[in-house]
């Protein structure tokens, strides 16, 4: 692996780490950068795809307790008590997984290389727009504000299991499209965001080995790069859980409905460009 690999697969994985997590598509924002760095189209939306198992490792590691604790009340999970705790979140994420195979799988196989980036950029800008208006409504009356449920419910988990569906289409941000519709239905910034995350463990797992399958292997990369841009995706990824955990819990949410809103509506215009 030379200089000009070694960085490449840096820049990857360190765009990976911070874009998975904000409500611009890291698919769609890493292919442009792959394919702009002389990457084939097909092979780029094969890498971005490929590299969200490390940030799938960045959320496993950074709620390795809630998992574990989740894990553990497993046994005693029945179908009467799914969305009641403490099986709500468990139930949630194991529906939800399956909504996003039956709607993303399909769209791989079927409509990935027809997807067009405008279409993808004009979504996300929509995205952002929405949020937007959320902030905007959370700022000028407390009466408006839709945090107030504290467990998921079937509903949760078919409508954002379906979004992140969507999200493999080049462009449509996976985080943002979740989030906002959790947010949609009544939780607050926090637990949209933490659902969210949770929820793109076996995404990211099902996505990379989706990709594999369909590559024959890794993605049109050798070993050594694809270990760096995991690695660094990892790291990176998880620092930005973090960062955007600590913002959501301590600045106001209307405060942070405008900022990232702000970054979709932009992000979605450069896709929309390029």
């Amino acid at each position: 692996m030379d200089l000009h690999e070694l960085l490449i697969a840096l820049l990857a994985g360190a765009l990976q780490g911070v874009l998975e997590w904000l409500p611009v598509s890291s698919q769609g924002n890493l292919s442009l950068f792959l394919t702009a760095v002389g990457t084939s189209p097909e092979i780029a939306i094969q890498l971005s795809l490929f590299l969200q198992v490390g940030t799938t490792l960045s959320a496993a590691i950074y709620y390795r307790e809630d998992i574990a604790e989740a894990l553990g009340d497993a046994p005693g999970w029945r179908p009467r008590t799914a969305f009641e705790r403490p099986n709500a979140e468990l139930s949630f994420v194991v529906l939800a997984t399956a909504v996003t195979g039956v709607v993303g799988i399909p769209l791989y196989a079927t409509l990935l290389d027809a997807a067009s980036e405008l279409a993808g950029g004009a979504f996300v800008a929509l995205i952002g727009i929405l949020l937007v208006l959320t902030g905007l409504l959370q700022q000028t009356s407390e009466s408006v504000g839709l945090g107030n449920r504290d467990l998921p419910d079937w509903i949760d988990a078919v409508l954002v299991g379906a979004l992140q569906g969507l999200a493999v289409l080049p462009g449509v941000s996976r985080s943002g499209t979740t989030a906002s519709g959790l947010l949609v239905r009544g939780h607050d910034g926090p637990s949209a965001f933490r659902l969210s995350f949770l929820m793109s463990i076996p995404a990211g797992l099902g996505a990379a080995a989706l990709t594999m399958a369909d590559a024959g292997g890794l993605p049109g990369v050798s070993a050594g790069s694809a270990a760096v841009s995991l690695v660094v995706s990892v790291v990176v990824g998880y620092a930005a859980i973090d960062a955007l955990l600590r913002i959501v819990e301590r600045v106001p949410f209307w405060a942070v409905c405008y900022g990232l809103g702000g970054l979709a509506i932009v992000g979605g215009a450069l896709v929309t460009v390029a």
